[in-house]
């Protein structure tokens, strides 16, 4: 039996891997990526949890930087121009504050002052008051009523008692509010400071960090929301002392106690608080005309409704046209999304902001000419 030569055994076949474990028995395993994709879902959850809560821990923190951030631009346009004139940025920017603080305070000094001898003159009345309301409900009701007897029996009551236990444990919760609340003026009144002493380095800062291109778009952006920021208060602050000089000569022709706080009031009220600030800034001094003679009121509620118009349709179209020109309807419609999203400090930072996008949007979106079918506006006065 010979053997052919030159030619080896076929190798011996490699045995098959053994088939993959499956525990349950389905007839299917677990695929290899699947722990490890559930490790990492969870983990990308438990840092989305963790965000959303450091997030609501720090709502707070972050209205206070917008509103400093707003405020420090407002307050650029002037720290630059005394910058540009040798001074040193920091030093400019604490005299700007230093002035705001100045004004800030003298108008709460008024206030508060002409809120206070109002509150000794109803405390000194008050006996006066009191009976003449008595006086009414016996002759109306037929009662025998005496001053004495009911300031017994309020002395005495178990309401008044109540109420003074309440108030007395709620001093410490007004004690924390107020401390809480100077703790945040503060926190905004640094911020600001540092924004607007270093507004250079911080936009240096940031478009460091940035190519070419977008840092061009970024200081762009920057440069408008100053100056329509900066617009807006001063353009505000103008319309003020307007308001506050016309409403101040009526009520020293009229004779109506405190003209110059609640001539300021005006002023103040009804150009920085949006929408509502112009009946809240007349209800003040219709009340107080209203003290001094009854017509007193219909004459300063008469002249606020006339002075109000005059400002929309004339003063207010010619001061605004250069620094926020908005629509009415716009300014509204972002007064009231700013207060939906974030309350008070929404309403105050909306009208600026708002302007701002405008304007940037305005100098990057292509405009056509309009054909001949298109209506043209009516020219304002």
């Amino acid at each position: 039996m010979g053997h052919t030569c030159g030619v080896a055994d076929d190798p011996a076949p490699e045995p098959a891997p053994p088939p993959p474990s499956d525990p349950s028995g389905t007839g299917t395993a677990m695929p290899r990526w699947l722990p490890r994709a559930m490790v990492t879902a969870l983990a990308l959850l438990a840092c989305f949890m963790l965000a959303v809560w450091a997030f609501q821990q720090l709502i707070g923190l972050l209205l206070n930087i917008l509103i400093a951030f707003f405020l420090a631009l407002a307050v650029e346009p002037a720290v630059s121009r005394l910058s540009a004139r040798g001074m040193r940025r920091g030093l400019a920017t604490g005299l700007v504050f230093l002035a705001v603080t100045v004004v800030v305070a003298g108008f709460f000094a008024l206030l508060g002052s002409m809120l206070a001898d109002q509150i000794v003159t109803m405390v000194e009345n008050f006996p006066s008051y009191l009976d003449s309301v008595i006086k009414w409900v016996n002759r109306v009701f037929r009662t025998s009523l005496s001053r004495v007897a009911v300031q017994e029996s309020l002395l005495h009551s178990e309401w008044l008692q109540r109420y003074v236990k309440s108030s007395a444990s709620g001093v410490l919760d007004i004690s924390a509010t107020v401390l809480g609340g100077l703790f945040q003026l503060l926190t905004v009144l640094l911020f600001s400071f540092y924004f607007a002493a270093d507004g250079p380095r911080l936009r240096r800062a940031l478009c460091s960090v940035l190519p070419p291109r977008r840092q061009a778009e970024v200081l762009r952006a920057w440069e408008l929301a100053v100056a329509k920021t900066g617009g807006y208060i001063y353009s505000r602050g103008l319309m003020a002392l307007i308001s506050g000089i016309a409403h101040y000569v009526l009520l020293v022709i009229l004779g109506v106690p405190y003209a110059p706080a609640l001539a300021i009031w005006v002023g103040f009220v009804s150009q920085f608080i949006p929408t509502i600030g112009t009946y809240l800034a007349g209800a003040l001094p219709v009340l107080l005309a209203f003290t001094v003679n009854p017509w007193y009121a219909v004459w300063v509620l008469g002249f606020v409704v006339v002075y109000q118009q005059f400002e929309n349709y004339v003063l207010q179209p010619r001061i605004t046209s250069r620094t926020v020109d908005i629509h009415p309807a716009v300014a509204f419609g972002s007064v009231v999304a700013g207060a939906a999203l974030l309350g008070a400090v929404g309403a105050l930072v909306a009208i600026p902001a708002t302007a701002t996008l405008q304007a940037f949007l305005g100098a990057y979106v292509r405009r056509y000419e309009v054909t001949g079918t298109v209506p043209a506006p009516e020219r304002r006065a």
